[in-house]
């Protein structure tokens, strides 16, 4: 089997996360080969000096946890983010809006966004568990048509992560316009396993070490 290490987002979001932590999620990262690291935005520069000229995407997070920062404040983080060295942004949609409707509140915050990414991969986070299903594909129909790469489907922080369910619904409605992250909860590679089974192309995680070494463990590697 392929190894999953290029699907994986390899995370450390925590608030008490460490220069030193930064450093050794990126030498895990090149270690396994993994898409990216996904990191608190002022550790941004470190970890942009860590892996430059290498293969591993620096990526980061914008209106996170919550999503209800103002746009302005979304659109100057990204920028921010970018230019100390960034390649992928995070972002969390304004989830209370899309609950009451609001779609063209959600439009107008990531196509904005969308904009100060200025090309560099955008992924967009909905927080599933605060959805129901109909609404979760109104949203995939709103970003596949403003043109972002992924529909992410937690932060990780809220009151459930991302499912199976949830991933296979998000693909079925992309249709191939956009791709699918999974995020929140992933723990090992038999959860892992199951939500790239369902369509996710990348997978955000804490764990992608322990994942990538029961993987081999599977694999008789």
């Amino acid at each position: 089997m392929e190894s999953p290490a290029r699907f994986i987002d390899h995370t450390l979001l925590k608030a008490d996360a460490t220069s030193a932590q930064i450093q050794q999620l990126c030498r895990d990262a090149l270690h396994w080969g993994f898409a990216s690291v996904c990191i608190p935005p002022r550790l941004v520069p470190l970890a942009s000096a860590c892996l430059q000229g290498t293969e591993v995407a620096v990526g980061t997070v914008v209106g996170f946890p919550l999503g209800y920062d103002v746009t302005a404040t979304k659109c100057s983080a990204t920028a921010q983010a970018l230019a100390a060295g960034a390649t992928e942004i995070d972002m969390v949609i304004p989830v209370g809006a899309a609950i009451e409707g609001n779609l063209d509140v959600v439009r107008e915050d990531v196509c904005r966004v969308l904009e100060s990414a200025c090309g560099h991969t955008l992924k967009v986070i909905i927080e599933c568990c605060y959805l129901d299903n109909p609404l979760k594909v109104q949203l995939v129909e709103l970003l596949a048509d403003a043109g972002v790469a992924y529909v992410k489907t937690s932060t990780g922080c809220a009151k459930a992560g991302a499912t199976p369910e949830d991933v296979r619904l998000l693909h079925q409605a992309a249709q191939g316009r956009l791709k699918v992250k999974a995020a929140g909860g992933i723990r090992d590679w038999m959860s892992c396993r199951a939500m790239l089974e369902a369509g996710a192309q990348r997978v955000g995680t804490s764990n992608g070490v322990q994942i990538m070494q029961q993987w081999q463990r599977e694999q008789g590697l």
